[in-house]
C-alpha cells in the first residue's frame, strides 16, 4: 500500500489530496467569519467542525461537538423533532433548504427561536467524490430576541385596536344621544 510520503507531486492521487486540503481550509475559514452559527455536517450528521458563533451561542466546547452526530450533541438537547424532520427527509430530496423556523427550549440556554438554512455540497465526478466528501452545511440565526419584539409589537397593536375598537363605540353612543336630542329639539321648533 502507497503511503503519502511515496506519492510525487505529480501523482494525481496526492494532487485531489491537496485540492481537498486546500479547499478544506477555505470552507473552514469562510464558515468562521460568519457571525451565524454554523455546523458542518457529513453525509452521517457527524459534526465535522463548527465555528466559533455556534461555540458561543450554544456555550459548547469544541470537544463536545466535533465527531459527534447532530443529534446527541448537548446531551441530546439538539435531537429536535423537526430538526430531525429537515435533515432526515426535506434536506436529502431538495439538495437545501431555507427560511425553516425552529423554536426549542435548550436546558442551559433556555428557550431559542431559530431559522435554518442547508445546503448539501458533493461533488458530481465520481474519482472526487472519494477525496471530497459530501457535506452539509446548516447554519442558524438566533431569531429569540426579534421574535420576543415582534410579540411585544403585536402585543401593543392588539390593546391599540381594543381602546379605538372601544373609543369608537362610546363615541358611536354619544352621537346617537346628541342626534335624538337634535330631532327632539327640531320637533320643540
Amino acid at each position: 500500500m502507497e503511503t503519502n510520503k511515496n506519492r510525487r507531486i505529480g501523482d494525481p492521487q496526492t494532487n485531489i489530496e491537496l485540492m481537498w486540503n486546500k479547499s478544506w481550509t477555505y470552507i473552514k475559514t469562510v464558515v468562521d467569519v460568519v457571525r451565524e452559527p454554523v455546523l458542518i455536517l457529513d453525509k452521517d450528521l457527524r459534526v465535522m467542525t463548527a465555528n466559533e458563533a455556534f461555540y458561543r451561542t450554544f456555550q459548547v466546547e469544541r470537544k463536545d461537538t466535533e465527531r459527534k452526530i447532530v443529534y446527541e450533541l448537548g446531551d441530546g438537547q439538539w435531537d429536535i423533532p423537526a430538526l430531525r424532520k429537515l435533515l432526515e427527509d426535506i434536506l436529502p430530496k431538495n439538495a437545501f433548504f431555507k427560511g425553516f423556523e425552529v423554536d426549542h427550549e435548550f436546558p442551559f440556554i433556555g428557550h431559542k427561536v431559530m431559522i435554518l438554512n442547508a445546503r448539501q455540497i458533493h461533488s458530481e465526478e465520481e474519482t472526487a467524490s472519494g477525496i471530497f466528501p459530501p457535506i452539509i452545511l446548516l447554519a442558524m440565526e438566533d431569531v429569540t430576541d426579534m421574535m420576543a419584539v415582534a410579540g411585544t409589537v403585536a402585543q401593543h397593536a392588539n390593546q391599540l385596536a381594543n381602546r379605538f375598537t372601544e373609543k369608537t363605540q362610546k363615541l358611536e353612543v354619544h352621537i346617537r344621544k346628541l342626534e335624538k336630542e337634535i330631532v327632539g329639539l327640531k320637533n320643540m321648533a
